[in-house]
């Protein structure tokens, strides 16, 4: 399984195709899913392309994605959001138009209370465990962790000759996950090394301009629907950025 995740913490400064709005998520939303994606991730953002849990624009962005794909929708509820852990709760709760899934950085203050927000609104909670962080140790020993849709693993080693490394280590740390699915990526010089990886793993994984600009020739990704394509195809071997 591939998801596209759509925009990140990017915005226009970094690649024009980066989708914003909510109509923009859809349209790249709708070509994501034709190129192959099964799922769709996006961060919902305000006017000034800041990301946001605000229940007005969290309600307009999952709608509109909605109306152009029949997959599962999932959004972030990453801390840079909203630092506070309480506010977080808050409005998540306030919510009035409920994602499939939402990812849960493990290793961010209030992750386990924002977990069992979201549980009992019945949205799906992807478990973000980032290496170099102790994400992997928090969720492990979480009462929650039985309970989650799925890990979100994610390989913040950028370098393209050891970020597959650090994605095995990843993955021995958590073992057996407590019997959940796994979903493995990486980011930007090690987004096509992980994936390659997760692939022959058999794990489902993601791709998108949240975790990288580039396609696995080098040139400069034009969509997501082209990285999409490019996961799809199997020929996701690094060569590099083009200069």
């Amino acid at each position: 399984m591939i998801q596209a995740c759509l925009n990140g913490q990017r915005g226009a400064g970094d690649c024009a195709a980066v989708p914003l709005s909510p109509g923009a998520m859809a349209e790249s939303a709708a070509l994501a899913v034709a190129a192959g994606a099964a799922e769709v991730h996006v961060h919902p953002k305000t006017p000034c392309g800041g990301d946001t849990l605000s229940p007005r624009v969290v309600a307009a962005t999952v709608t509109a994605v909605r109306e152009a794909v029949a997959v599962p929708v999932g959004v972030t509820t990453g801390a840079w959001a909203e630092p506070d852990p309480v506010r977080r709760v808050e409005r998540v709760r306030a919510w009035t138009v409920l994602p499939d899934l939402a990812s849960v950085n493990w290793h961010e203050p209030g992750a386990e209370e924002l977990a069992a927000a979201l549980m009992e609104r019945g949205v799906g909670v992807e478990a973000g465990v980032w290496s170099g962080t102790d994400g992997v140790r928090r969720f492990l020993a979480s009462p929650l962790a039985g309970r989650v849709a799925r890990v979100l693993a994610e390989v913040t080693d950028t370098d393209p000759a050891t970020a597959a490394g650090s994605a095995r280590l990843l993955l021995a740390e958590l073992g057996r996950a407590h019997g959940r699915p796994v979903l493995l990526h990486g980011e930007d010089g090690g987004a096509w090394p992980v994936l390659r990886l997760a692939r022959e793993l058999g794990l489902d994984t993601r791709i998108g301009l949240e975790d990288v600009l580039f396609l696995p020739d080098g040139r400069r990704a034009g969509s997501n629907a082209e990285l999409v394509a490019a996961a799809d195809s199997g020929a996701v071997t690094w060569r590099g950025a083009a200069r």
